[in-house]
């Protein structure tokens, strides 16, 4: 464990400007990211007497090899840097903000040629608006069905839209004017993005424009003694009154704000926000954090970084529990966020401040469930590690595990898995899959099987050979041999890549070396694992094989596994590791196998990729009809030339059909 008296910058080394600056380990890995008004002041806090720090600061310092910093002109420069690179080397020191739950948003898919209005989930797509978030899904379908009535955007999947095309039938929503049909072409495309447009304005806010318009409407409709589109209009507008009704009014004067309410302890905080659009509740979102050291000044301004750094809009007001410690950068940086001035204010008397008393109730219930739900959490991660630490006689508990499996059907569609856990939780960023290329010929007969061992030796190999590439490339061995003694590594290095491919900006795939490495299997597997690990001189990686009969634990060069008791919260990590390997392993291997099963005639047609396959299926609904068309019907579609067009009518006059065969019985349908 390095001693951070080693990497300490020498006396007046420091500069007193404001700036940013990164602590990395061993292998160079980012692990926390700050900034400060002046870097001398705060840099040196953290080389006082670790005794003095707080115990998570402690772990911090002492896992760090060096440290470096980058100098800028304003403390608002150094807050968007700060959060720039944050999101770029999620250092696991930072804070970490975790909504407490997953909450479903309104989506409109305004990237595509035809959007489409849905309930989403996760993260965030490019070109697609999204309102919410919602506390419940229900909810979102219940206001979308009011909402159809006046806007009949498209609301059905890509399938169900192409087989309504190539039918020239539209669905159940087409037929009772919920939908504008644009797959059978009842509107262009022009004309159903005209339409999404508006639904959007509406769900941002711009309400009385729409109710005035279908009011004057009705208004002609009478007077023009046509009663029942009159009829239809006025139910229309009970529509929308209805979906306005949903959403209650907080605040007056169409105000746009996001209310945010804070709870804590001396260990955590929860955190909710009520999205305030037109003076009404559009949303509601909240977040758990540890507290560790920072104070709640310090967590606030984080927290607007996490929620507005990626935001499509920012409100004009925030109002907030307390001021972020830096607040006149912050507000500084989301006034050019939006483009215009942002007030950040702690209400004190009236509605906002009566709106800011419910929100801060929220969060404290949402405090208690959280605790309730992760009581004794962080102490049973805390025990697993250390059970395994002494299970395995390990130097150090630890903190990054990677599982390997494998998956296959008599030895085909071969694939693996390799699952990351980090502080003994999934880091699913770090996930890889690998396709299985080499086999072995058992019979000499040239068929080609791959088994198990074998194919756990392929994958060990090409993940830390490609370690080695890229830590030797980023000079990550280097800093090794350094803190072994070998030599000294600058504070504030330049031109160091690091683990970050210098090319793409992305953090390398496979710079960074486990603790330890499970493999699904006994004493075969672990063996052949601890092979590839002889083979390529690594010795720092502790190995273990988990067996499924008995769930033992199997160690290199021991003839009798570790068996670990049923109750033992080590043997449970192991468990949940193997078992997540085996299920993103199953996942792959069945994308593989369906791939295969459903693959096209097209496929394999020189210049035709998928993009092209897309565009010629969907203009001719179907490979059959597209081989009975001729080359010049082909030009027709965009992107296939007259040469590519020749390529691809030869290709399926040269292919023949596969007839239809019953799975069951056999049988060769007509």
């Amino acid at each position: 464990m390095p001693d951070p008296s080693t990497y300490r910058p020498r006396p007046g080394e420091i500069p007193l400007e404001p700036g940013v600056y990164r602590f990395r380990d061993r292998h160079d890995r980012v692990i926390y990211v700050g900034k400060a008004k002046s870097l001398r002041p705060r840099l040196s806090s953290y080389f006082q007497d670790v005794a003095a720090l707080h115990p998570r600061t402690t772990t911090m310092v002492t896992t760090a090899a060096s440290v470096e910093w980058t100098v800028v002109r304003t403390e608002v420069e150094a807050l968007a840097l700060e959060y720039s690179w944050i999101k770029e080397f999620d250092p696991r020191f930072n804070v970490k903000y975790r909504d407490d739950k997953s909450y479903p948003y309104l989506a409109v898919t305004m990237g595509e040629e035809f959007p489409r209005a849905q309930v989403m989930r996760g993260a965030k797509r490019k070109g697609t608006r999204y309102f919410g978030p919602y506390g419940h899904a229900w909810a979102i379908r219940e206001t979308l069905d009011l909402l159809l009535r006046v806007f009949p955007v498209r609301t059905c999947s890509s399938g169900v839209f192409r087989r309504a095309h190539a039918s020239g039938r539209p669905c159940l929503l087409g037929y009772i004017d919920k939908c504008s049909a644009p797959c059978v072409g009842r509107v262009t495309a022009e004309e159903h993005r005209a339409i999404a447009e508006e639904f959007c304005d509406f769900m941002a806010g711009n309400t009385s424009r729409f109710v005035r318009r279908l009011e004057t409407r009705m208004r002609e409709a009478a007077a023009e003694l046509d009663f029942e589109r009159a009829a239809r209009l006025r139910d229309d507008i009970v529509a929308l009154t209805k979906a306005l009704e949903k959403q209650t009014v907080v605040l007056g004067d169409a105000t746009d704000a996001d209310v945010f309410g804070l709870a804590d302890d001396p260990l955590e905080a929860a955190v909710q926000v009520f999205h305030v659009r037109g003076g009404r509740i559009r949303g509601q979102r909240g977040w758990v954090v540890e507290k560790e050291s920072e104070q709640v000044p310090t967590l606030v301004g984080h927290l607007l970084q996490q929620v507005y750094g990626d935001a499509d809009t920012v409100p004009k007001e925030v109002l907030l529990p307390v001021l972020p410690s830096d607040a006149d950068a912050t507000q500084e940086w989301l006034s050019g966020l939006r483009g215009a001035r942002v007030d950040l204010r702690v209400p004190r008397r009236g509605d906002k401040k009566t709106l800011m008393e419910t929100v801060t109730r929220n969060a404290q219930q949402s405090l208690a469930r959280h605790k309730v739900a992760r009581a004794g959490d962080l102490t049973l991660r805390s025990r697993a590690l250390q059970e395994l630490q002494e299970a395995l006689a390990l130097d150090e508990a630890p903190l990054r595990i990677e599982c390997y499996d494998v998956s296959h059907v008599q030895g085909t569609n071969v694939v693996a898995s390799m699952v990351v856990f980090e502080d003994g939780l999934p880091r699913k960023s770090e996930y890889r899959r690998f396709i299985v290329r080499g086999g072995v010929d058992d019979a000499g007969d040239g068929a080609v099987t791959v088994d198990d061992t074998a194919a756990m030796r392929e994958v060990l190999g090409r993940r830390f050979r490609r370690y080695l590439e890229e830590a030797e490339g980023s000079g990550d061995l280097d800093l090794q041999a350094a803190a072994m003694g070998g030599g000294e590594e600058q504070p504030g290095a330049a031109g160091r890549s690091g683990p970050i491919d210098p090319e793409t900006g992305r953090p390398r795939r496979f710079a960074y070396p486990p603790s330890l490495v499970v493999v699904d299997g006994g004493l075969p597997q672990v063996g052949a694992a601890q092979a590839v690990l002889d083979e390529l001189g690594i010795e720092e990686v502790a190995l273990a094989g988990l067996a499924k009969r008995l769930e033992e634990v199997w160690l290199p060069r021991h003839d009798y596994p570790v068996i670990l008791p049923r109750t033992s919260e080590g043997l449970y990590l192991l468990q949940r590791l193997r078992d997540e390997a085996h299920r993103f392993a199953i996942t792959f291997h069945r994308q593989r196998r369906s791939k295969a099963m459903t693959s096209s005639a097209l496929d394999g047609i020189p210049g035709l990729g998928p993009g092209r396959q897309k565009a010629l299926l969907r203009h001719f609904g179907s490979v059959k009809r597209l081989r009975v068309a001729s080359a010049a019907d082909m030009m027709t579609v965009r992107g296939i030339g007259p040469a590519l067009a020749e390529t691809i009518a030869t290709h399926l006059a040269g292919s023949t059909p596969q007839p239809a065969v019953n799975l069951t019985t056999g049988e060769v349908l007509e």
